[in-house]
């Protein structure tokens, strides 16, 4: 059987080598907004690592929509600037096509990073004010100012501000960022929103903004690259955003040119309860993919190449998404392709390193099979040759 992990995916004018995808994620390392060196480091590894595609950490589309004052963002010049030069850098030493993920954090922003005990950044040290739909509040998160019209309507623009500017940098795809308790998610759910005009009550009313920001944003992009939106497929509450509720979005999505739906879930409510497990978010990738129509990016705990290749196979997704495990290993792609024995564009200058003729080749083997992996070697490299011009 043919691998569908390695098998090209066509989204619009994209073709990703195959269905390997970066997870985002947030790094913590930018200054005011502007991705910095670390950046370069950090992705350029996935970019020359031969995965489909690389997709940033969240973009916040204005200063109030950053996670922290230490998230990268997509919001004035030197933003712009910035995150081109990271985008240049990428396409330069690899194969992996680039994605930005744009987002506002809402409620959930001016904290400490993730990885330090999570506190609030007051204003004077300096953090912000952040914006929800409500006023909803917990013991973690400051207390937000609850969006008027007015507000709605800015935010909105800035979306559309951010999309320009990433359309501008050369960059291949957008991923809208709906998920993990950010803004719009949280006019989603029914455990933050509790508006009582246009933009709250009815679950068509509760998607009324993030359709409206995917709208605006499809048309600032150009139509020939693809754009995504990664959602918090269950908030894991009773009483909250479920699985109908995604289904349903989806297939408004789909109705309005989205190419595909990534399918996270959670991070709305303190009081979520989450049962995690290896794949766990895949049946809602099926969901959204076989009663949404919209193509599906599974993500969460899916960690070995076999268990990938299954969930493609099985029609339960289209592309896989990675973080953790790709942080942990950034050449998990080469020891995938290996396992299924197949050909990879990887960077000439790492020949010597390939897997090829490093875990494949060893001293035991009979002469016989060492000529065989020998020549199957030589080839890959006039492969590569031919791939990189």
């Amino acid at each position: 059987m043919s691998s569908l992990l390695f098998s090209p995916y066509t989204m619009r004018g994209l073709t990703l080598d195959n269905r390997i995808v970066l997870s985002p994620m947030c790094q913590y390392a930018a200054e005011d907004g502007k991705a910095t060196d670390w950046h370069v480091m950090h992705l350029g590894q996935y970019a020359a690592s031969n995965l489909g595609l690389v997709i940033t950490e969240a973009c916040g589309v204005e200063p109030k929509g950053r996670i922290s004052p230490w998230c990268i963002g997509l919001y004035n010049d030197e933003t712009q600037d910035a995150l081109a030069r990271v985008v240049r850098f990428c396409k330069e030493i690899g194969s992996a096509k680039f994605g930005v993920q744009l987002a506002h954090a809402g409620r959930k922003a001016s904290v400490t990073p993730s990885f330090m005990i999570r506190t609030i950044v007051p204003p004077d040290k300096g953090g912000w004010v952040p914006l929800a739909p409500s006023d909803y509040r917990d013991d973690v998160h400051p207390h937000p100012e609850v969006m008027d019209l007015e507000s709605i309507e800015s935010v909105k623009r800035s979306w559309v501000d951010s999309t320009r500017r990433a359309a501008e940098i050369g960059v291949d795809l957008l991923e809208l960022h709906f998920a993990h308790g950010y803004l719009v998610n949280e006019f989603l759910s029914p455990l933050i929103n509790s508006r009582e005009d246009a933009y709250g009550g009815s679950r068509e009313n509760r998607m009324r903004f993030g359709l409206e920001i995917f709208d605006l944003c499809r048309a600032a992009f150009p139509a020939d690259r693809p754009i995504g939106v990664r959602i918090s497929a269950v908030d894991w509450v009773e009483g909250g955003w479920d699985i109908e509720d995604s289904v349903a979005l989806a297939a408004e999505l789909k109705k309005r040119g989205c190419d595909y739906v990534c399918t996270s879930s959670g991070g709305v409510a303190l009081q979520q309860k989450i049962t995690a497990g290896p794949g766990y978010q895949v049946p809602f990738a099926d969901a959204v993919r076989n009663r949404g129509g919209v193509a599906s990016m599974a993500v969460g705990q899916i960690w070995e190449p076999q268990q990938a290749e299954d969930v493609l196979q099985a029609g339960h997704a289209d592309m896989i998404a990675i973080g953790r495990r790709l942080m942990a290993n950034p050449k998990w792609a080469w020891m995938a392709a290996v396992h299924f024995q197949q050909f990879l564009k990887y960077p000439p200058r790492y020949r010597v390193c390939h897997p090829r003729m490093g875990s494949t080749l060893n001293f035991t083997d009979t002469t016989e099979k060492k000529q065989q992996l020998i020549h199957m070697f030589q080839a890959e490299q006039e492969m590569t040759v031919k791939a990189w011009g």
